[in-house]
């Protein structure tokens, strides 16, 4: 999906302020056993579909609201992410305004942990 020039510009910002991690990073620390709570902000439809193995779901569009419920811990080790990490990343900027303190957005997503070949997790419901 082609991004618009106002969203892009958005995104860019909130990436100034949230840490960036990538998926080859994310991949290699579950290995390893590394906690962490791994949160999937895509639309409900793109999770139903397929996710990343012992994430949440909490969309974009409810995280604010929910977070606090799934994870009241704001010291806790957040890692975010959407399609490609302009929506993880704006929703990591409104979890450090709401005062969680270790958020990262997954830079690639969802398409470049598929494209790495990583595990999936294939048409499965799973909510918080």
């Amino acid at each position: 999906m082609e991004h618009t020039t106002r969203f892009k510009q958005l995104a860019a910002d909130a990436k100034t302020r949230v840490n960036q991690t990538d998926v080859e990073t994310v991949n290699s620390r579950r290995a390893k056993g590394d906690q962490f709570i791994l949160i999937d902000v895509r639309e409900e439809s793109e999770w139903q579909r397929s996710y990343i193995p012992g994430a949440i779901h909490l969309g974009k569009g409810v995280i604010e609201r929910d977070i606090e419920k799934a994870v009241p811990n704001t010291d806790a080790e957040i890692v975010l992410y959407c399609g490609g990490g302009s929506r993880s990343s704006l929703a990591g900027d409104a979890l450090l305004k709401m005062g969680y303190t270790n958020v990262y957005s997954m830079d690639g997503g969802f398409r470049g942990w598929k494209a790495a070949g990583f595990e999936l997790v294939e048409g499965e419901e799973v909510y918080v």
